[in-house]
């Protein structure tokens, strides 16, 4: 603004303050170059004018800058009123008009990658989508065949130390940042996975199924389960099911293993098991504990079983597969065969050729618990398998050619 030697015309000063008024607001918006024409230079209007010229700026500067709010926020009013209007003539339906019921079965509906993407519509979606209800369904179907008692006990385990990890390493920081990024990674990290990238991050924990299922998918929560043939089949393993800890790829479906070291052997390490070769375990039994048998009394020749064996005391256990058999003087006529009352028990491993020291093993019925030496290994305890559907696994595993 420029001040020139003209004397002080008091209508013009009135007519300026007037601009300030509300009804001459929007004229201030983008001001021009004001040149004041009505200021002398007199004896009366000497430091005192220049000081008024002073003030008079500042306070031109402030009025404009509220001026410029104002009329901002009032067409932002006016623009979401307008909006709210629009809806409410075009009478659309969102998806939160739907019925429970009918909501509660589209969300049924989708893949976790879908309940993901429902997630980040809304607050209300995203607190549907994250519910227990949704994800056993998710959970049962991908990951019900190989996870088990032990995982889910392993997991909780997991939590409890990821969870003390986090707290320790956010001492100071404020809460509302940590619970809005345990509420927002899983999310965001199953949005990497979706597209397509290969460096994925471990989501923060809750106990929540959804979780669950986003550190399996993760790879980062090694679970424990037991694996047909370790070690790609080796044929010292076949027809045999070894505890194992496992880590999922999402990049090629299949496992990473590791199995407990035994002997002077450290861990090892097994990459690219597929899933037709993994179960999760049937019982509790730890790999180096005795199974007590309590089936022992109920085998009749012809059964199909499972049986712990390790190489020495070292080792950990497997189970192996087999059938029981008939003693050497009964000829298999089940109407004159009394094998079931006899004391000892016949096991026979018929992947092995006749004549092999694999072939057979004698357990005793009434009171056996481990049983063998360093030169055959020891037989531990001994499961009866029920299902078909376990024994139709163990004939899909069936060797092509006979073992020595």
């Amino acid at each position: 603004m420029w001040l020139t030697n003209r004397p002080v015309d008091e209508s013009h000063l009135l007519c300026f303050t007037d601009a300030f008024s509300p009804p001459y607001i929007s004229t201030l918006l983008f001001p021009p170059v004001i040149q004041f024409t009505s200021l002398a230079a007199s004896p009366f209007m000497g430091k005192r004018g220049r000081l008024l010229s002073f003030l008079f700026v500042k306070e031109f500067h402030l009025l404009s800058l509220n001026s410029v709010k104002y009329v901002f926020k009032s067409m932002a009013a006016k623009k979401h009123a307008s909006r709210i209007e629009s809806i409410e003539d075009s009478n659309e339906i969102s998806v939160l008009d739907l019925p429970e019921l009918a909501l509660e079965c589209i969300l049924g509906k989708l893949s976790p990658a879908g309940l993901c993407n429902m997630a980040g519509v809304c607050r209300s979606l995203r607190q549907r989508c994250r519910s227990d209800y949704l994800w056993e369904r998710q959970m049962r179907e991908k990951w019900g065949r190989v996870i088990g008692k032990t995982a889910e006990r392993n997991w909780h385990k997991y939590l409890n130390a990821m969870n003390e990890s986090s707290i320790s390493n956010s001492v100071g920081k404020p809460k509302r940042l940590f619970g809005s990024l345990s509420r927002l990674c899983s999310l965001s990290w199953l949005k990497l996975k979706l597209d397509g990238s290969r460096k994925l991050k471990s989501p923060l924990h809750d106990d929540s199924i959804m979780s669950w299922y986003l550190s399996l998918e993760s790879g980062k929560f090694w679970f424990p389960a037991q694996i047909y043939n370790r070690e790609h089949g080796h044929v010292g393993f076949m027809l045999s099911c070894y505890d194992a800890e496992l880590s999922y790829d999402c990049t090629t479906d299949t496992f990473h293993a590791k199995y407990p070291p035994h002997g002077r052997r450290t861990i090892v390490m097994e990459e690219g098991v597929e899933w037709d070769r993994i179960r999760a375990p049937p019982i509790d039994t730890l790999a180096h504990d005795l199974h007590i048998s309590d089936c022992l009394h109920d085998l009749h020749p012809g059964d199909h079983i499972e049986i712990q064996w390790r190489r020495n005391k070292e080792f950990p256990y497997g189970w192996w597969y087999g059938v029981v058999g008939h003693l050497q003087p009964c000829d298999g006529n089940e109407h004159f065969c009394r094998c079931h009352s006899s004391e000892t028990i016949i096991l026979e491993f018929n992947q092995y050729t006749p004549g092999s020291r694999w072939r057979q093993a004698t357990i005793n019925r009434k009171d056996h618990r481990e049983e063998g030496n360093e030169t055959d290994g020891f037989y531990g305890g001994i499961r009866k398998l029920y299902s078909k559907d376990e024994i139709s696994t163990w004939r899909q595993l069936w060797p092509a050619d006979i073992l020595e």
